[in-house]
């Protein structure tokens, strides 16, 4: 399978919000995001044009696509920078290091098994470490407790537990594991 993979562009933001769509309506959604398809599907086109803006030119925001040969997009993950001091994307954490943190992660069911999830994570590594500023030390995602086919290719992937839970957002009997990889 032919892909490219690269920051999405401004004027795309109806396919940012097809594939969003599309993740939220995944069988691991509810695990997975921390959103669901109603209150996605609900947003003016202007929050996604928004959000699509944010996402191929912020400094602290890049979304990353792999787009198939035929321009279909086939997975997306985004990179969130995060700066010592702010309060990190799920609630209880402190930012000591600059860092980055993977989230929005999907690769749609045709893709998968194929090795692009990997590409993709290796893709938003790149993207992380190229920062210049500020220089990125450690790249994190947070994986739900339940989900072990997700934390399991993150462990392919070089992502090591780092001995930091949260609870999730809105759920207080379940947990998000952070997984990371520290700058070598």
């Amino acid at each position: 399978m032919s892909t490219v993979i690269r920051r999405v562009r401004t004027e795309e933001w109806e396919q940012v919000k097809e594939i969003r769509l599309a993740a939220l309506q995944d069988p691991a959604a509810s695990i997975a995001f921390l959103d669901t398809y109603e209150n996605a599907a609900a947003k003016p086109d202007g929050f996604w044009q928004e959000r699509t803006v944010g996402a191929a030119e912020g400094d602290t925001v890049h979304q990353l696509v792999a787009e198939a040969a035929d321009g279909r997009w086939l997975g997306t993950m985004t990179v969130l920078v995060e700066r010592p001091g702010g309060d990190g994307a799920l609630g209880g954490d402190v930012i000591t290091v600059p860092q980055a943190h993977i989230v929005g992660v999907y690769v749609r069911p045709e893709a998968r098994g194929t090795g692009l999830a990997h590409e993709l994570i290796r893709a938003a590594q790149e993207c992380s470490w190229s920062l210049a500023e500020p220089r990125i030390q450690r790249v994190r995602l947070f994986v739900h407790e339940s989900n072990a086919r997700a934390e399991a290719m993150y462990l392919r992937a070089g992502f090591r537990r780092s001995g930091v839970s949260v609870p999730v957002p809105g759920d207080e009997t379940h947990r998000e594991i952070e997984l990371a990889v520290e700058r070598g």
